[in-house]
């Protein structure tokens, strides 16, 4: 059995770095060049990001990371056909985050309701406020119902548990 995972966020939150991190196969990576100067970061993400994991029972997720600029966002209705799961991923340190968290809620709308979400906050030992609280808060006054935790992509362990916590909702 095999299931699509979305990973999304703003430019620089680390949706290429995630899936690199437990992909078992050489990712593949649409990237180029970084034209905004706003964000300190050589190369952006213009397409996808992909990459596979095989869980212990077998199955397969296949993971795809959208572009984080807005001038990309077609991409976005593209690459949710048919996901099983959607990972917000949140960078602390921006200027306004739950803003940029707002930008993927409502981008992605239609899946959040039609599955599971989670909300991983990066960068948050830097940058501890807004706080986990905060993002529950701008979800519920939204109507969106998922778990929002901090987490480090480059570490694959927690990225493999925003994985599991995804899994988890869909079997329940």
């Amino acid at each position: 059995m095999e299931h699509k995972i979305l990973f999304t966020g703003t430019m620089g939150t680390g949706k290429t770095t995630a899936i690199a991190a437990v992909s078992e196969i050489p990712p593949v990576r649409t990237e180029v060049r970084n034209s905004d100067t706003s964000v300190a970061k050589a190369t952006t993400t213009v397409g996808l990001d992909y990459g596979e994991l095989t869980l212990d029972n077998g199955e397969k997720l296949r993971l795809y990371g959208t572009p984080g600029q807005m001038r990309f966002d077609f991409m976005w209705r593209i690459l949710a056909r048919g996901a099983l799961g959607l990972v917000i991923l949140v960078d602390n340190s921006r200027p306004d985050p739950l803003a940029d968290l707002d930008v993927y809620l409502e981008g992605f709308a239609e899946l959040i309701e039609s599955t599971a979400c989670v909300v991983a906050v990066g960068r948050m030992e830097a940058h501890p406020e807004p706080g986990l609280d905060a993002y529950a808060r701008r979800m519920q006054d939204k109507g969106v119902l998922c778990p929002v935790l901090p987490a480090n992509v480059t570490d694959p362990q927690q990225v493999v548990q925003l994985l599991e916590l995804l899994l988890i909702q869909l079997e329940a």
